[in-house]
């Protein structure tokens, strides 16, 4: 497919040797950092164009246009590129309220924390115990948003 508009903005991309750049998706609304996925030149000027993030799935090998079957799409606000030109954000609403495949709000649902019996008798060093705890609800059944369990 031929693009008749200037490229050069994607030019000033630092593509990675695999040809991907990181993309970080944030909440217009909230601030909030819902995603972390991989861009390639393709998906990047889609996303562009669309209006709605696409990013490149490394496990698929191909484009994937968030929500295109979970129906919790991203609608970009606006594209904003690093100091060093090598990490992307993307700012966008998110449609339904879930960006993450397991129902969640975001994907970064997962706080690590000091084990909370220890927290008062152990000074703050690496001998405690830390535990990631899950800080986020499942707001869907992820068999209800791809209609298999994943």
């Amino acid at each position: 497919m031929q693009h008749l508009e200037n490229d050069q903005w994607l030019d000033e991309v630092q593509w990675g040797p695999n040809g991907l750049v990181p993309v970080v998706t944030q909440d217009v609304h909230s601030g909030r950092v819902l995603t972390h996925a991989w861009v390639n030149r393709e998906a990047l000027r889609a996303a562009h164009e669309e209006g709605r993030a696409v990013y490149w799935s490394r496990s698929r090998a191909k484009l994937w246009r968030k929500g295109e079957e979970s129906g919790n799409v991203q609608k970009i606000h606006q594209i904003l590129l690093d100091c060093d030109g090598d990490t992307l954000c993307y700012i966008v609403e998110q449609v339904g309220g879930i960006a993450c495949h397991t129902g969640r709000e975001s994907c970064f649902y997962r706080v690590l924390e000091a084990d909370t019996a220890q927290a008062a008798e152990v000074p703050p060093t690496l001998t405690r115990q830390w535990s990631w705890r899950v800080s986020d609800p499942v707001l869907k059944d992820p068999s209800l948003l791809y209609g298999k369990t994943k």
